[in-house]
């Protein structure tokens, strides 16, 4: 058995994990800086970076003894080295390093997308070959899997990833911080009464784009002198899904797949999630839907991708250094 112990700190999650085996959830911790950054209606680096510092050790104590183990008894120590904003990246990278050297472990560098996937597999088994669509306030990814830890990219965003245009629309309405789960309650109670553009790009794209939506809505908004928020908030909401799974749809029928897996925070959205189910209840495919508390930020998912990422000879040693932009494949 092997027990790893993860750190996710790559925007303003502060987070802390222990999984077994790359399934088995002994604890996971998570310090949400939601309530700090909402009077700036977005996250303000710096800020976020100071409480990663605050936080971190009150959390590695916590995670450990909701897991009921001691730090001697983990076997390797993952953390999130990228991508994201640098300054937070740093924070868990050095906690994780320091870890990693004090208990003589080695340390599984984790990209942050590939976590977000592996939540998936602390809920079921992976059935390869898969798709997954990954959406969340920092991407919009179609990802190819033939095996663990093996992604090839079909599709991302050319602009705005879909949770980063729930955020613009919902400042644009003015509405609070995070946009996504605003706008989506919102969105219920509201008519589909705008002809909002769908991205659809050159034919066969699996690329998004959401910027040209985003400026149609500000110009509804400023053209408008009496807004049914609801309204407008359920237009949107319509032609961002309408892309989401149509080009979901394209990737699973072009790749002949058995499986597809949702990640990130967007898809804890409800409209998403009731349109993937009746897609997958049509066609016979096989749906992942993480749960709630594991479809935002969160160390658990990174503690899943380091299991199989070690399996592939991923390591690093004391130099491994945080990168924003770092690639997935």
């Amino acid at each position: 058995m092997k027990t790893i112990l993860a750190i996710e700190t790559s925007c303003d999650e502060t987070a802390v994990a222990l999984v077994r085996d790359g399934k088995e959830l002994l604890s996971n911790v998570v310090s949400s800086q939601v309530e700090i950054h909402r009077r700036f209606g977005g996250v303000v680096p710096e800020v976020a970076s100071r409480r990663h510092v605050e936080q971190m050790t009150f959390l590695l104590e916590e995670a450990l003894q909701q897991a009921q183990i001691k730090a001697e008894e983990v076997d390797a120590v993952a953390v999130t080295q990228g991508p994201g904003l640098v300054g937070a990246l740093l924070i868990g990278v050095t906690a994780a390093k320091t870890l990693a050297y004090s208990l003589g472990v080695p340390v599984i560098p984790v990209h942050h997308v590939a976590g977000h996937i592996y939540a998936n597999q602390l809920v079921g088994e992976m059935q390869f070959p898969l798709v997954s669509l990954v959406v969340s306030g920092g991407h919009t990814e179609l990802i190819l899997m033939e095996d663990h830890y093996d992604f090839e990219r079909l599709g991302q965003t050319r602009d705005d990833a879909a949770g980063e245009a729930y955020d613009k629309v919902a400042r644009l309405l003015e509405l609070s911080y995070p946009g996504g789960p605003v706008i989506d309650q919102l969105a219920q109670k509201g008519k589909v009464t705008y002809n909002f553009p769908r991205a659809w790009l050159e034919p066969g794209s699996l690329d998004f784009s959401f910027s040209g939506l985003k400026t149609a809505v500000k110009n509804a908004i400023q053209s408008e002198q009496e807004v049914v928020v609801e309204d407008v908030a359920a237009s949107f909401q319509t032609a961002v899904l309408d892309v989401l799974v149509e080009k979901t749809r394209r990737a699973v029928e072009q790749t002949g797949v058995r499986q597809l897996i949702v990640a990130g925070g967007v898809s804890a959205n409800t409209e998403l999630r009731r349109r993937l189910q009746s897609y997958a209840r049509e066609t016979g495919v096989t749906l992942s839907l993480p749960p709630l508390e594991l479809c935002t930020d969160n160390a658990a998912m990174i503690a899943a991708a380091a299991y199989y990422a070690e399996q592939k000879g991923i390591k690093a040693g004391l130099d491994l250094n945080a990168d924003p932009s770092l690639p997935l494949e």
